[in-house]
């Protein structure tokens, strides 16, 4: 298991570019202002939880006994005012508006049939319990209505912005630890790690040290099974590192090469690589595929085609199309099986 050590020397450090590639994989993805979710921050945050998706959230998968930073329950106003015993209903599952749960606008209907501010209600404000009021809101503004500004009530301050993450992105601390392991073990896996790692500022005593140190330590965590890691569709038979969804073999130089650009359509601020953390089964609620041997590196354009479909139904839906095209004469498969 992989703990913080208090003692021992201090490992190279891998080039900055990577470096941050690996510490973000620890955190969730962006989040715009105007929606409820906390921007990049680690996967062990408050989690967000659906109160229709709660029954499948209320107990962790990983292992752990209860979400690291808490949990805070969403639930609409239908579900809300539309039950008469919806205090008793909550109770008996261990919710209570206003201490671990809050009720969510997201609509102009709903907030003008139940205004809160009528209600003698206070916006919520804390992450934990007790959460310090029964709601939260983000309403976009509209211009069909007369009174069409947006409305955006708890967790706004700049300190406080966002409630929390989406639950699906939850990972505990120790989860994220070996995650980052795992996969910076994967880039050593590359067969041009070392000639890349050289040709981006690291000298071959350190990348000697580096790469010996992580792919010992993973070993010994048994967070390097090739077994597993291969019927993940992680790492090839030769032990080197795939795509998930291709099954191309990656380059190293893939972790700092920008992805290529479409001539006329050029930015100058293109921060996208060409490898990107990718999850084998796809991130959803109801389970936390967050976590070791589940998480690799893939091409960026397979991540968008994947997108959250699952890499099982994206490759149907790609065998499809081809036999289509195939069948109408615009792809010449040969003898090919498809």
């Amino acid at each position: 298991m992989i703990r913080k050590s208090k003692a021992g020397p201090r490992l190279p450090s891998l080039p900055t570019l990577l470096h941050r590639k690996i510490y973000k994989t620890g955190q969730t993805r962006g989040a715009d202002d105007g929606v409820i979710y906390q921007n990049r921050v680690s996967r062990s945050s408050t989690v967000l939880i659906p109160y229709a998706c709660w029954e499948a959230c209320a107990k962790l998968q990983d292992g752990e006994a209860e979400y690291e930073n808490g949990f805070i329950v969403l639930i609409s106003p239908s579900e809300y005012f539309g039950n008469l015993n919806i205090s008793a209903v909550l109770a008996e599952k261990g919710l209570a508006i206003g201490s671990n749960a809050v009720v969510f606008y997201e609509t102009r209907e709903q907030w003008n049939a139940h205004n809160p501010d009528e209600l003698d209600w206070i916006r919520a404000k804390e992450r934990t319990e007790p959460l310090g009021g029964q709601y939260v809101a983000r309403i976009p503004a509209t211009t069909a209505m007369e009174d069409n500004r947006k409305i955006v009530r708890g967790f706004d301050a700049t300190k406080k912005k966002g409630a929390g993450i989406r639950v699906y992105e939850y990972a505990s601390t120790l989860t994220n630890a070996q995650c980052r392991y795992q996969l910076e073990a994967l880039f050593w896996q590359c067969a041009d790690s070392v000639t890349v790692a050289l040709s981006n500022g690291m000298t071959e005593e350190d990348t000697a040290t580096r790469k010996g140190a992580i792919l010992e330590v993973c070993r010994g965590a048994g967070l390097l099974e090739k077994e597993r890691l291969t019927q993940a569709r992680i790492l090839s038979a030769e032990g080197k590192t795939i795509c998930p969804l291709c099954l191309e073999e990656l380059s190293g130089q893939g972790f700092f090469s920008r992805m290529d650009q479409a001539e006329g359509r050029e930015v100058p601020d293109l921060t996208v690589t060409q490898l990107n953390l990718f999850h084998v089964a796809e991130l959803r609620v109801g389970v936390l595929n967050h976590r070791p041997y589940n998480v690799g590196w893939g091409h960026h354009h397979c991540n968008v085609v994947v997108k959250d479909s699952g890499i099982t139904k994206t490759l149907e839906w790609m065998r499809d199309v081809l036999n289509r095209n195939s069948a109408r004469g615009h792809f010449a498969t040969g003898n090919r099986a498809i």
